[in-house]
């Protein structure tokens, strides 16, 4: 028989308080929780693991064993995954890929069945998940829940294939979560009245207000583009039922120097009560989404952490069923190589396809990125003219941008974008929401197809080019993930990233994830993808 016991100061989530004790694990399961009176001085307190209540894992460049290894440094045990972007690679067999490589560690990784695959029809993707596919997958264990609805017009215009697929999660008794950013008022009522439980898409506090009026849950995201962290934080003091927190998309990089943790003291900081803030990281998400995680209580999983103190939150050891799995920032997951799968069927481009032609525009369509945020403005702007070519005007920061399509040879989709804010040379990534074509931005044709080529020849990843250097990071599995050890992935992306800010000159916080969202259709006003520049507000393809 496998037990422990280990004693600190409790925090009991739910009751409210705090208490000397003594935990008593056995095979893996809390078997006792005893208060132990005189209580002992200490600096240890114990509090269930933290939850990431909506993460692409993808995102972060590792497969999910990866991802677990940095994330239980953090005092993460589980996440609420949306193997959304390797489903528009790869389909069923990606879905399937996510779920069999998390059983390889101990860590709690639930799934959730992709409802937009494609997300639209405006882009070109590598698989399609219907109605069957879905049913499928909620019957599954493993999938708790019916992923973000991001086709919110077809749910407010009674798309036949969206509702039936919200309803196959209500047969099963499962969740909908939503992806609805910018709606308000009737529009958001009718979408939540479909269904639709969550959203992680609000950038300010009077459409989260709208929304939880509504019965809504609101994911306060801070990921390492998309930050909406400041904006909606002070609603926890009086939603804390009803708020949980989420990364979405986060870099290795990021991952490395934290989580969930580092939200939960940036929350008590602001003023936060401390058991509203953990209930938000810890208990919510357990709850909604049905979660097989111990909650620090008799009889449950021991999924717990132990922390220095309730103000800076660091983890001094993670436990998950029991198992010690770190234990000071030093990860007991081991790192082992998993396999490839991926689609990437495209030759490699020559500079004439990257030309764009002059045809006597007096203003030209430009996307505005905007730093820490998916939505971009539509821009209209004076094209820089060279002979017979609109070029990149590095002088006013409009460059060129443009998509591939990765699944068949296509002819190139092109426009221009500002505030990506390189000086010279390119960069190019296969992570591009959500179809993951590949994307790249530059400031003249023969880099942009420097870098695209590498992409191409790589069979993905995210690269950074000038006239003399080429430094590219192998993403194979799908384009999006490394099978390599998490900690070397994230230091040869930062390597990447220094490289684009300190020599290409970019002002952005996380440029290639900025970059990525570039051909995110579903997320306004201006995007790209590879059949051409698509306006989000309209839902249509910008004419020319």
């Amino acid at each position: 028989m496998n037990s422990f016991s280990i004693t600190g100061n409790i925090v009991d989530i739910l009751q409210k308080t705090i208490y000397f004790g003594e935990v008593k694990v056995t095979n893996g399961l809390i078997e006792s929780i005893q208060k132990i009176s005189p209580a002992t001085e200490t600096d240890s307190f114990f509090l269930p693991g933290f939850i990431d209540s909506h993460v692409h894992i993808e995102s972060s460049m590792l497969v999910p064993s990866e991802f677990a290894r940095l994330a239980v440094v953090h005092g993460t045990v589980g996440t609420i995954s949306d193997p959304h972007e390797i489903a528009n690679v790869c389909g069923m067999e990606g879905v399937h890929y996510m779920i069999e490589n998390s059983k390889t560690v101990p860590f709690k990784c639930c799934f959730g069945a992709p409802s937009c695959v494609p997300a639209t029809s405006f882009e070109t993707a590598g698989a399609t998940i219907n109605c069957d596919d879905v049913d499928r997958l909620l019957q599954m264990p493993e999938i708790l829940y019916l992923s973000e609805m991001m086709n919110y017009p077809g749910v407010l215009f009674d798309d036949e294939e969206v509702l039936k697929k919200i309803a196959t999660a209500k047969k099963y008794n499962k969740p909908v979560d939503g992806h609805a950013p910018g709606l308000t008022g009737e529009q958001v009522k009718k979408y939540i009245e479909a269904g639709i439980s969550t959203d992680h898409e609000c950038f300010t506090k009077e459409e989260a207000l709208g929304k939880l009026k509504f019965g809504m849950k609101i994911l306060i995201r801070e990921g390492s583009a998309a930050k909406n962290f400041e904006a909606l934080i002070e609603l926890l003091h009086d939603y804390s039922d009803s708020i949980m927190f989420c990364s979405d998309d986060k870099h290795p990089d990021s991952l490395v120097l934290g989580h969930i943790n580092q939200l939960c003291a940036r929350a008590v900081s602001k003023g936060i009560d401390v058991f509203k803030v953990l209930k938000a990281a810890c208990i919510n998400p357990v709850h909604h989404y049905k979660m097989n995680v111990g909650l620090l209580q008799k009889n449950d999983p021991a999924d717990f952490i132990v922390i220095d103190n309730l103000k800076d939150f660091n983890v001094e050891k993670t436990f998950i069923n029991g198992m010690l799995v770190a234990e000071n920032g030093t990860s007991f997951i081991h790192s082992e190589k998993a396999k490839i799968i991926n689609q990437f069927n495209c030759k490699p481009k020559s500079i004439n396809d990257f030309t764009f032609d002059f045809k006597g525009q007096e203003k030209i369509n430009v996307i505005e990125a905007l730093d820490g945020q998916l939505i971009t403005n539509h821009l209209l702007l004076a094209p820089k003219i060279i002979g017979q070519s609109i070029v990149s005007d590095v002088e006013q920061d409009v460059l060129k941008i443009v998509v591939v399509n990765r699944y068949h040879d296509a002819p190139i989709a092109k426009a221009f974008i500002k505030n990506i804010g390189i000086k010279k040379g390119a960069i190019a990534s296969s992570v591009a929401h959500d179809s993951h074509n590949i994307v790249a931005v530059g400031v003249d044709d023969a880099l942009l197809c420097k870098a695209v080529n590498a992409i191409i020849e790589a069979g993905g990843g995210v690269c950074a080019v000038d006239e003399e250097n080429e430094k590219t990071l192998p993403l194979p599995v799908a384009g999006l993930m490394s099978v390599e050890n998490g900690y070397e992935v994230a230091a040869s992306y930062t390597l990447i990233d220094n490289f684009v800010k300190d020599e290409l000159g970019s002002t952005l916080s996380a440029p290639f994830m900025t970059l990525s969202f570039m051909a995110l259709l579903v997320i306004p006003q201006l995007k790209l993808s590879d059949k051409g520049l698509f306006d989000g507000n309209a839902f249509a393809f910008v004419k020319d």
